[in-house]
């Protein structure tokens, strides 16, 4: 058994005010476990993306959490789940006035490929892209595969990753 508080954890940099990863704090060996507090405007994620073999649920505590999906938008309020098969696209934000508090859960452990959308303002349109810290860990960034152009940029409590 392992317990573990959560505020204990450290703070991971991510697009939401909050990411708490839990699962080695757990132990976990076949289950990925993040607590998240999305400030408005916050994302759960750095793009529009899909696990190759993971599926994932997000357990909305507070709060509402808007997930872009392919079907449009979809609104998961406090009290609520919602479940993302493998290769199901999504990215959920919070794009209310109040702060989001969640769990997100992903089983297996394994993500597979994760093709990770974004717009490049240099091809005009979504392509995939990768993420990589600075050389001094104070960002992350996306890079355009196709391109190599910059798509976007997170500093600790930063919003989503607006280009410079």
């Amino acid at each position: 058994m392992e317990k573990v508080r959560i505020d204990e954890v450290e703070n991971s940099l991510q697009p939401a005010a909050v990411m708490r990863p839990l699962t080695d704090a757990l132990g976990a060996t076949d289950l990925a476990i993040n607590y998240y507090e999305l400030e408005p405007g916050d994302s759960f994620a750095f793009a529009y993306h899909s696990h190759e073999i993971q599926e994932e649920v997000f357990y909305v505590q507070e709060g509402t959490a808007t997930f872009e999906t392919e079907d449009g938008p979809v609104e998961v309020a406090g009290g609520e789940v919602v479940r993302f098969g493998p290769e199901e696209f999504q990215r959920g934000w919070n794009r209310s006035d109040e702060r989001v508090r969640a769990l997100a859960l992903g089983a297996p452990l394994e993500y597979g490929t994760q093709p990770k959308l974004r717009y490049c303002p240099d091809c005009e349109e979504e392509t995939d892209n990768r993420l990589a810290r600075t050389d001094d860990d104070a960002a992350v960034v996306a890079y355009c595969e196709r391109c190599g152009a910059e798509t976007g940029r997170w500093y600790e409590g930063s919003m989503d990753g607006e280009v410079p």
